[in-house]
């Protein structure tokens, strides 16, 4: 027994503590101390090291922790392996740890393929027209292309590109490390090549050996009718050029609708007030209404109040998926004349007569009647 300090202490858990809760406190303590990944404090790293691996192993067992919680330590002694003695689970426990220093079987190699390029982002602002109706626009975007003069390679014509000889062209360099659980291989990109297994010896002037250039590039864009703010067009292969063969990145249009003077829009249909004349409402009359597609007729019947909502079927934008369109609403808003002559204002007081109303002209109103009880 490398400790008599408390099983539970040690992983930092609680008695009560489940498997998985045990398990993670383990696999923490381990990957902090492990000696491998502790050179410069490999002594006291172990110590712990074994205090953990000695911990775990018995509380991860429910027989032995069933007699260690009885009897403590006296009731497992013997029964604990201790650090690198009789551990199951290995593979489980260490997986993340390998991570970090690789594993004496791996052979998988680390040699870079054909990368994607990335993905670009362009926001594009139209008018309200431009979104309903549908328009076609030219933008222009700033990305890498393949260089001309060296094609892409990023080596200067007449010249090639030559074996790395840290790696032997491998892409990959491997170091052996001892632990207590053996020799263990850890392998890594090689960093004189990047993982291609080749060097530049003579670069390309023009790009400076990384094969592409940043020019600016028209690109049209066709935007379908019925687009809206937050709506986003997907060009494929509009984007950054990728590395070692692989596929260009794909641009992305955000598309920012301006506002419209008089129309407003919620999805497909469009809203807008409509001022009417007082006697237009009263009467009923023909008016017109403006539409996305110009002035159409409608008629209103007579009484028609301000608040009225009207709707026009069809009359608003198309959707953007092609399939139907949504429906035109206006609201009326009935003018009340503020400057009426003198023959208006007696027509009104006659129509105000034969309607039966009483009309107290230059009645005193409820604060005009507080003023003047309070002598202000």
């Amino acid at each position: 027994m490398y400790s008599l300090r408390d099983y539970y202490e040690i992983l930092g858990v609680s008695k009560d503590a489940t498997e998985d809760e045990i398990k993670s406190a383990y696999r923490s303590l381990a990957k902090k101390y492990h000696p491998d990944l502790n050179p410069d404090n490999k002594e006291e790293a172990e110590e712990k090291f074994k205090e953990a691996t000695e911990a775990y192993e018995v509380l991860s067992d429910q027989s032995k922790r069933q007699k260690y919680d009885l009897f403590g330590h006296d009731g497992v002694n013997g029964q604990a392996g201790g650090y690198g003695q009789g551990f199951g689970g290995f593979e489980d426990i260490f997986g993340d740890i390998f991570d970090v220093f690789g594993s004496g079987s791996n052979t998988s190699n680390t040699r870079r393929g054909p990368v994607r390029g990335a993905d670009l982002k362009y926001n594009l602002n139209l008018t309200f027209e431009e979104a309903v109706f549908g328009t076609e626009k030219e933008i222009q975007v700033r990305k890498y292309e393949t260089c001309n003069t060296c094609e892409g390679s990023g080596v200067e014509p007449g010249s090639s590109k030559e074996t790395c000889p840290k790696c032997k062209g491998t892409g990959e360099l491997r170091y052996a490390q001892q632990s207590p659980f053996g020799q263990f291989v850890r392998v890594a990109t090689c960093d004189e090549c990047g993982g291609t297994g080749e060097v530049i010896k003579d670069k390309c002037k023009e790009c400076l050996g990384t094969g592409k250039k940043i020019k600016n590039q028209k690109i049209k864009v066709k935007v379908p009718a019925g687009v809206d703010t937050g709506s986003i067009i997907s060009l494929r292969g509009e984007g950054e050029m990728g590395e070692r063969g692989g596929s260009p990145g794909d641009l992305f249009v955000f598309i920012n609708v301006e506002e419209h003077d008089i129309f407003e829009r919620e999805g497909n249909d469009i809203y807008l007030i409509l001022p009417i004349s007082f006697t237009d409402a009263a009467l009923g009359a023909e008016i017109e209404v403006p539409t996305l597609e110009g002035i159409i007729d409608y008629n209103i019947p007579q009484g028609t109040q301000t608040g009225t909502k009207f709707r026009l079927k069809n009359k608003g934008v198309a959707n953007v998926k092609g399939v139907g369109k949504g429906d035109l609403y206006f609201t009326v808003e009935v003018q009340v004349p503020k400057n009426l002559n003198e023959r208006q204002r007696e027509l009104l007081k006659e129509f105000a007569k034969e309607s039966g109303e009483e009309h107290k002209e230059g009645k005193k109103g409820f604060f005009d009647k507080m003023k003047d009880a309070f002598g202000n």
